[in-house]
């Protein structure tokens, strides 16, 4: 089987509660997990507790002094293996227990939110594997792009732990990511369809928001 190069526009997603748009949609962006905790605003975590402060401690070298908490998270394909873990909900380390139908998926294009990184000088990285394990490694070049593997970012079958590892690959915003980046929203139904085009409603130029069965377990 030929290896997949990697897309010729490849997209990322930052996947919430639909719950959170609210305050997305006022602050006009999405915070790093490092900024929520200093914000102590209105946040409803999807999270695992202990894996977000192991992320407090991991450094992204490539970006000195910064650690991964610092940088909002997208992965490199929707149907991620945390939503797996969600949708489940028999994780003994997730606190949230509310199933996959509430999350939505962010979209945006990725040579584009890097371009305007760059030309913002905002830092980003990308994790070659799992950001949130201590051996992982980082890069910040265009090149690294070649370096995935897009073979597992696309795979549906992900019990081989190398193909598990190789999917959570992860690219990273620092600090702030403008919710002006995000082109499109992905839902499970259309229950939360509308209630994310309501949140939206006064929004200027909101992104689409469109059902995607396809994106969840």
């Amino acid at each position: 089987m030929t290896a997949l190069r990697r897309p010729a526009s490849p997209k990322v997603y930052h996947i919430t509660h639909v719950d959170n748009l609210s305050g997305i949609v006022r602050d006009g962006c999405l915070w790093a997990d490092s900024l929520i905790l200093q914000r102590e605003g209105p946040f409803k975590s999807i999270g695992m507790p202990e894996i977000k402060q192991r992320r407090m401690r991991i450094e992204v070298k490539c970006c000195a002094g910064t650690v991964v908490g610092d940088y909002v998270p997208f992965y490199f394909c929707p149907r991620s293996i945390m939503l797996y873990v969600i949708h489940r909900s028999n994780h003994p380390g997730l606190a949230y227990r509310g199933g996959q139908k509430p999350i939505v998926h962010l979209e945006a294009d990725l040579l584009k939110v890097i371009d305007w990184a760059n030309k913002e000088e905002v830092r980003w990285a990308v994790s070659l594997s799992n950001a949130g394990a201590s051996y992982v490694q980082f890069r910040n070049d265009l090149a690294v792009l070649d370096e995935l593997d897009w073979d597992a970012i696309a795979a549906s079958d992900f019990r081989n732990p190398d193909i598990k590892e190789r999917k959570q690959a992860e690219f990273l915003v620092y600090g702030m990511f403008p919710f002006d980046l995000v082109e499109r929203i992905g839902v499970f139904d259309s229950q939360i369809q509308t209630k994310a085009q309501e949140i939206l409603s006064c929004v200027r130029y909101p992104p689409p928001v469109e059902i995607k069965g396809e994106w969840y377990y």
